[in-house]
């Protein structure tokens, strides 16, 4: 007798073979998927540059002047008064708020804005009696120094100043950035500016340092104006994008350490000016990525790039045009980390962002032609190739990055 009966369902077989073809199906459309996503990302973070740029802009047209890189108020008496730059101050910031902070106005971030430049009465930790921060003694206007926990503007994250691809967030960093200004293609001194140690008073002697070596779109603790870039603003870096650290000694984030205030062998002020690749030896040769672990032994996890967007210190939120995008940062671990050599980086898959002069944000690969990376930089005292008013000895990069050294840009930079 035959059984008519229809089949009913699939076979464990045929459900098997379903699920296969979908996980393949899956698997092939995974990395399509990311890469929408990623692209997505880069767009926002374009796009972000983009309002920031526009900030710049607008800033210009309102005082005739650019933001300032090193700028705010000097404690006037109390605690700490006035004191060395690099020491911390709730009576006042030492001249040390980066140019993101007089910005904030024109990116819509006016609200912050009015924290900071009036006395502000609240803390991140509550008001705590007898404290700064409180009714009856209130943060000075312009806030303390950008280092201060318990002053909620500088632990504010502002979402223009952050790329999306990047994953840092929270502790140690206070709040983060992803975007720095552009200090041209020397570090030499450039924590000191034009000032003495207690940013009182400008000095002959720093200022011809300065004169000789800051050769950026922005001049630390200097007015700038358009005007001084000879070169062109379609024509010169004004900002750049890093990333910010994660804690796993990341190269472009972190600076190679021996322990507290101790760097590797050969590592110092002059060795780094003469030769801005004196780091490399200290990378991995199996993670070329990270430094080895014998010569980073972090004692001071605060310290890191991005994160502290008020802060002018270089490690902080400045750049320069030496070393190629996602190079190593060199430095010496001096009282705030900043003596060193601060390329550009990024989380995007082959280069990162730059800000132009003129708005223009640019995608500017690792691959840019920038000369001899070993070469010495331009300094007061330097002499044959590192002569004040030499062509930039970083090729194509370094020429982007300074404003007035009458470099020809010849190549075709893609938007």
């Amino acid at each position: 007798m035959r059984n008519d009966r229809k089949r009913q369902g699939f076979t464990l077989v045929e459900l098997l073979v379903v699920i296969a073809i979908i996980g393949i199906l899956v698997g092939l459309l995974l990395p399509a998927v990311q890469a929408a996503r990623e692209a997505a990302r880069r767009m926002s973070c374009s796009n972000n540059f983009k309002q920031i740029g526009l900030g710049i802009q607008n800033y210009h047209s309102a005082y005739k002047q650019m933001p300032t890189h090193g700028t705010g108020t000097n404690p006037g008496t109390g605690r700490r008064a006035p004191g060395p730059w690099f020491t911390w101050s709730n009576q006042g910031n030492r001249i040390r708020l980066s140019a993101l902070v007089p910005i904030l106005p024109f990116i819509e971030q006016q609200a912050l804005w009015e924290q900071i430049a009036n006395p502000n009465a609240k803390r991140t930790d509550g008001n705590p009696s007898g404290s700064i921060g409180t009714p009856a003694n209130p943060w000075p206007a312009m806030g303390p120094t950008p280092d201060r926990i318990q002053y909620i503007p500088w632990v504010t994250e502002i979402p223009t100043y952050r790329c999306p691809s990047d994953p840092g967030v929270g502790l140690p960093a206070l709040g983060r950035t992803n975007y720095a200004a552009c200090l041209g293609d020397s570090q030499w001194r450039l924590h000191f500016g034009t000032m003495n140690n207690n940013r009182t008073a400008v000095t002959t002697g720093r200022t011809r340092h300065a004169r000789a070596a800051h050769r950026g779109f922005f001049k630390p603790l200097q007015v700038s104006r358009f005007r001084d870039c000879l070169d062109g603003l379609s024509n010169t870096i004004a900002m750049g994008e890093i990333i910010t650290d994660l804690g796993d000694s990341d190269i472009r984030s972190q600076t190679t350490e021996n322990g507290r205030n101790r760097n590797p062998p050969g590592v110092n002020f002059n060795s780094i000016r003469n030769n801005p690749s004196v780091c490399k030896p200290f990378i991995n040769p199996e993670k070329p990525r990270f430094w080895h672990p014998d010569y980073h032994r972090v004692t001071r996890a605060n310290f890191a790039r991005g994160f502290r967007w008020a802060d002018q210190g270089a490690f902080f939120t400045g750049c320069t045009t030496i070393l190629p995008p996602n190079n190593e940062i060199c430095g010496t671990y001096n009282t705030l980390g900043t003596t060193l050599v601060a390329t550009m980086s990024s989380r995007h898959q082959g280069g990162a962002h730059v800000l132009m002069g003129d708005g223009a944000v640019i995608f500017v690969t690792d691959s840019i032609e920038a000369g001899d990376s070993s070469a010495g930089m331009v300094w007061l005292n330097g002499t044959g190739p590192q002569a004040p008013g030499s062509a930039s000895p970083y090729g194509l990069w370094g020429a982007l990055g300074t404003r007035a050294s009458k470099e020809t840009i010849e190549e075709q930079l893609n938007q």
